[in-house]
């Protein structure tokens, strides 16, 4: 199916999402063109950060991209599915705790609680705990992309390759594992404000 736009018969909504299912490239991109306006204004107004209503976009329009099979138009028009979608996205970024800057010198106890003295091999093990069931608690795509970047180094243009998805995806992935840690993970966060 492919979407060729003529003057006098404009595509409707349901056809061009019809055609993002069906992987036509024409239709996929009218759609996001028709789309993003609604879609981005949805997300800065929930999340009020427009780098990450940047990326609750890509991840509506994947999502819409995903699930256009699922779409009933007796439940309502595209506009309102696909603005469910986002507004979901965003509600959820938002109830993550965005992680604050962390004060280097709080990190000196964890530090030093891994240099070798019974106390400190105690606290080292409660705190490597702590982190374990942390991650476990982390969606895999977020827990993978967290630990490729933290532990391995990797960039989020490499984690990306690896995981076969956009940079933008990875980044989201790492901000919302980071954000779900920090909150997780008590002892790191900072007393002092």
């Amino acid at each position: 199916m492919s979407v060729r736009r003529t003057p006098a018969a404009p595509i409707s909504d349901d056809m061009l999402l019809a055609g993002l299912g069906a992987g036509d490239a024409e239709a996929a991109v009218a759609f996001v063109r028709r789309f993003q306006p609604l879609v981005f204004g949805v997300a800065v107004a929930v999340v009020g950060d427009y780098g990450l209503a940047e990326d609750i976009a890509q991840q509506a329009f994947e999502r819409a991209w995903r699930h256009a099979a699922l779409y009933d138009p007796r439940r309502g028009s595209v506009r309102t599915w696909l603005t469910r979608i986002v507004h979901n996205l965003a509600v959820d970024a938002a109830r993550v705790r965005r992680p604050a800057p962390v004060d280097p010198q709080d990190l000196l106890p964890l530090i030093a609680a891994i240099a070798d003295s019974p106390e400190r091999r105690v606290l080292a093990s409660e705190a490597s705990e702590q982190l374990r069931v942390a991650l476990a608690t982390l969606p895999p795509e977020q827990a993978r992309a967290v630990v490729m970047a933290g532990v391995h180094g990797l960039s989020t243009r490499e984690i990306a390759d690896v995981e076969h998805v956009p940079v933008s995806t990875a980044k989201s992935r790492i901000r919302a594992a980071m954000a779900k840690l920090h909150a997780a993970l008590p002892v790191l966060r900072s007393d002092h404000g």
